[in-house]
């Protein structure tokens, strides 16, 4: 630790107070290091856990305008795989690297330098000196995954995660350690470090997005850049009506108020338009119902099919089913992976679902001709048609039918009923005893089964 806790560069001569109360040491070092490192703080926010919704967090002192800068990040302190002093073997053997995840270089570097006590980043790793702020449900037992979040889609998304990090660690990361034993040590860069390290990226990297231009390439086409860790950005907190941004600029990272904040409000940024399944998931914490304006819900593709078969009663319809489902994984339509994503306003898939529940549906002599026109009707007026809540309600009766079916078939995969849990969030002194990840299993469920519910008293 250092001998004596040194104050950011700040926009104006005033000293800025960065914790109210007691400072950790962890935050010391941290403030210490970004000081050294040319980070600039806005005299107007300090770094607290008073009046925060988790941990540490960004605080306004005094009232910020819109588009006020809020701290900027010089590239020089941001750590990558290109600024740690390992890049150039990173960069040498960057063809034996390569990884669906595209995370190995940045994992690699972490590894080193969180195990350095060299490391140029030491003191901005000391708020996290044992990973405890880390509450992904990679890290709980199978046992609570599958009890607290069945139906949620949560732990089959863990359950390939977690695959997925052994055989990355296994088959690339292993190997290139073996051939490097001056830089790393298997014993140390350990499997349970490397987990670590994945969820920590997962929860507090940042990716630069491609500059816009005016070429004809495909902006789809682009590899996304890897990415990166931004000391000091990483400390925001998120929620869906967020107050902040981070603006790339050649030079260096800037955080920017996009609203006017008042003073003592927490500084939010945004990780995106996440539902509260996808935040347990990948930053280890929900936003209770219903301060997410992005929640919405997957429902598998092949949950539909499985709803049409229910009602099939002869070998004819079966048969015609399984036809049309060919047809429709031929087009591209659905797959075997697939969802339907449904939001709070209605359905976010609207094409594949609309195209599903216009199939399905069909007679035989309508499939026929449909199939003779390549998926394409004379009339296809109808089929631009979004499928929003106000518009579900007016579909066929049968496409009601066939998504109503689905609706309930979903509603089977969770363990509770609404009801259960609605008592729940109601008893506030019962919804306080709850753990964290209780708490946060219930808010994914409840959220989910309100989007549900909804669909069954709209395809009544």
């Amino acid at each position: 630790m250092a001998s004596r806790a040194k104050r950011l560069k700040v926009e104006s001569t005033a000293t800025p107070e960065y914790s109210e109360g007691k400072i950790e040491a962890g935050l010391v070092q941290f403030l210490d290091w970004c000081t050294q490192s040319g980070l600039v703080l806005s005299s107007k926010v300090c770094v607290s856990k008073e009046g925060t919704v988790a941990d540490y967090g960004l605080v306004a002192k005094n009232e910020i305008e819109e588009g006020e800068m809020l701290f900027s990040v010089p590239r020089s302190a941001v750590l990558s795989q290109y600024t740690t002093p390992i890049c150039d073997l990173l960069k040498k053997e960057e063809a034996a690297l390569e990884s669906p995840s595209g995370w190995v270089p940045l994992l690699l570097s972490m590894m080193f330098e969180i195990t350095s006590s060299e490391s140029r980043w030491k003191s901005y790793f000391s708020l996290w000196p044992d990973f405890s702020s880390l509450h992904h449900p990679m890290f709980w037992s199978e046992e609570e995954r599958n009890r607290l979040l069945l139906g949620t889609g949560v732990a089959l998304a863990v359950e390939k995660d977690l695959l997925n990090i052994e055989e990355e660690y296994n088959s690339i990361v292993l190997p290139f350690m073996k051939s490097h034993p001056n830089t790393f040590d298997p014993q140390k860069h350990t499997l349970d470090l490397y987990k670590k390290l994945v969820a920590f990226i997962m929860a507090y990297s940042f990716q630069e997005p491609h500059e816009d231009d005016d070429d004809d390439d495909d902006d789809d086409e682009k590899a996304p850049k890897p990415p990166m860790m931004v000391p000091m950005a990483d400390i925001l907190n998120h929620v869906a009506n967020h107050n902040a941004r981070l603006e790339f600029t050649p030079e260096c990272l800037k955080m920017l108020s996009i609203r006017k904040i008042s003073k003592g409000e927490e500084i939010f940024n945004t990780y995106g338009q996440l539902a509260n399944w996808q935040l347990l998931h990948m930053y280890g914490f929900t936003e209770p119902y219903p301060s997410n304006t992005h929640e919405a819900m997957d429902i598998r593709m092949q949950m539909m099919y499985d709803a049409a078969l229910q009602a099939v009663r002869t070998d004819e319809e079966r048969k015609l089913l399984m036809e049309k489902w060919e047809f429709l994984t031929e087009l591209e339509i659905v797959g075997e992976e697939g969802d339907f994503v449904i939001g709070q306003a209605g359905v976010l898939t609207e094409e594949e679902l609309y195209s599903t529940l216009k199939v399905l549906s069909m007679s035989l002599m309508e499939f026929e001709e449909y199939k003779a026109n390549d998926g394409w009707d004379e009339d296809e007026e109808d089929d631009l048609s979004s499928l929003d809540n106000a518009v579900i309600p007016k579909l066929k009766p049968a496409w009601k039918q066939l998504l109503r079916n689905t609706v309930t078939m979903r509603l089977k995969s969770y363990s509770s009923g609404l009801k259960e849990e609605e008592a729940t969030l109601a008893n506030e002194e019962t919804y306080r005893q709850l753990s964290k990840r209780e708490r946060d299993s219930l808010q994914v469920r409840y959220a989910q089964k309100m989007i549900l519910h909804r669909l069954l008293q709209l395809t009544e």
